[in-house]
């Protein structure tokens, strides 16, 4: 868009968790790029320390954006049932959200929009249209997980029941009633930004333009790929020298995301897998049961004599790797991933075949996209996470099927070349934000 547009003044209001803060930094990256000016909503205390850090480099690389601090209501992690820090941070500030009323209405000068979390869209709704505020959606998943989304507690025929993370076949579960409360807010709403393609996504984007899922349905703008800022790299300089070393194509990387827990059982089993295939790897291990809090680190877990094989195969990295630099590396040939979305997305503009193995959540649905594009596989037999111990032998096997599959490679050379056209030549963006842009002006 032009810098004739460059008077737009956009708050952005993520949520807890990398996986929905990274999504909106880069977006808010591209958005800076065509001259809007931007303010960042940041809820404290901030959960994590990755997160802390990120959100302060980002803010230092852009001075021009400002930053609004949202401090909600605590709530009390027992009364309200909530474990996990990054789901108590959810539920807090969806409970404290009309407080961000006088935080918006205060901005100056005055907002042209708002971007919202898709996991706060029903709380925070009533407080936008109280201020004819527009509000825009920030979709963190796939437009395939959208499509279930949009018209739950349905299911469209594409998606199989058994695809569904279990907890949303739970109808007395608050992240099921969360979920429903969200999805029948969506028609209120006057756009879903979306970090997804055509080439990636063509028949869930069809069916979600075509209005036959829900009616009401805002317009769709895939915007994607997102890009990884030159802030977000992290030196490592072992696995890429490492890496440097090996052959074109003959390593597969390892990884499940930042929050994924593995059983201690599953990792002796992914060890074993990996040695019994026969190809090098870099494993990266950052789970529940090895993290420096933990008294039982890996070599505990694995044993001497299967630590022993692993080092002589591969190599083990207990600490976050620049992911989008470890893609990048020749010697990657392929990538067993929990298929978190934005996992997919630099898995696809890479170009690396990926053996989806999902954990929870969105990912079963994610891996389905890698599927039906002939660029990996998703192993639906393994079962949900810890529901299902997958052994040793099965897993070499897989990774050997992943990484001597010539057909798969060449349709992710394909679907590689078309992101990275669409992020040089900014088609995506550009062309959604001047649609968006002329949504605005009807609105």
């Amino acid at each position: 868009m032009s810098s004739s547009d460059g008077n737009l003044h956009v708050a952005l209001l993520p949520s807890s968790g990398m996986g929905h803060l990274l999504p909106y930094l880069r977006l808010a990256a591209s958005l800076i790029h065509h001259q809007w000016s931007l303010t960042l909503i940041t809820t404290h205390p901030i959960v994590s320390s990755a997160e802390s850090q990120l959100i302060s480099t980002f803010l230092s690389a852009f001075p021009q954006i400002t930053q609004k601090k949202f401090t909600p209501i605590p709530l009390d992690s027992v009364a309200a049932n909530i474990t996990d820090p990054f789901q108590l941070q959810l539920e807090t500030i969806r409970q404290s959200a009309h407080l961000l009323s006088p935080l918006i209405s205060s901005s100056s000068p005055p907002l042209s929009f708002i971007i919202t979390d898709v996991t706060l869209m029903s709380s925070v709704i009533s407080v936008t249209a109280k201020l004819c505020l527009p509000n825009y959606i920030l979709f963190t998943s796939s437009a395939r997980m959208l499509s279930l989304f949009s018209c739950f507690p349905s299911i469209p025929s594409s998606i199989p029941k058994e695809s569904l993370p279990p907890i949303l076949l739970d109808s007395n579960s608050s992240f099921t009633k969360n979920f429903s409360d969200d999805s029948g807010s969506l028609k209120h709403f006057n756009g879903v930004l979306i970090n997804s393609f055509e080439e990636l996504e063509k028949e869930p984007l069809e069916m979600l333009a075509s209005g036959n899922l829900t009616k009401g349905l805002p317009p769709v703008f895939p915007l994607g790929p997102f890009l990884p800022l030159e802030l977000e790299r992290i030196s490592l300089l072992a696995p890429l020298k490492w890496l440097e070393n090996q052959e074109e194509s003959s390593v597969v990387y390892v990884s499940f995301g930042s929050r994924t827990a593995i059983s201690k059982e599953q990792i002796r089993e992914l060890g074993n897998g990996l040695v019994l295939s026969g190809c090098k790897f870099l494993w990266v291990v950052k789970s529940k049961v090895v993290d420096k809090e933990e008294e039982e680190g890996l070599d505990e877990i694995l044993g001497h004599q299967l630590m022993k094989k692993i080092e002589n195969n591969g190599l083990v990295v207990k600490e976050w790797v620049d992911q989008w630099q470890i893609l990048s590396q020749k010697a990657v040939g392929g990538f067993i991933s929990h298929c978190g979305w934005n996992s997919v997305v630099e898995a696809a503009w890479h170009g690396i075949p990926v053996l989806g193995w999902p954990q929870q959540g969105d990912q079963m649905i994610n891996a389905e996209v890698i599927e039906a594009g002939g660029w990996g596989l998703c192993m639906k037999s393994w079962g949900w996470g810890s529901n299902h111990l997958v052994k040793g032998v099965e897993i070499g096997d897989k990774i050997k099927e992943l990484m001597g599959n010539q057909r798969m490679k060449m349709e992710c050379a394909r679907i590689s070349e078309v992101a990275k056209q669409r992020s040089k030549a900014g088609e995506g963006c550009e062309n959604m934000l001047k649609t968006l842009f002329q949504s605005l002006k009807k609105s």
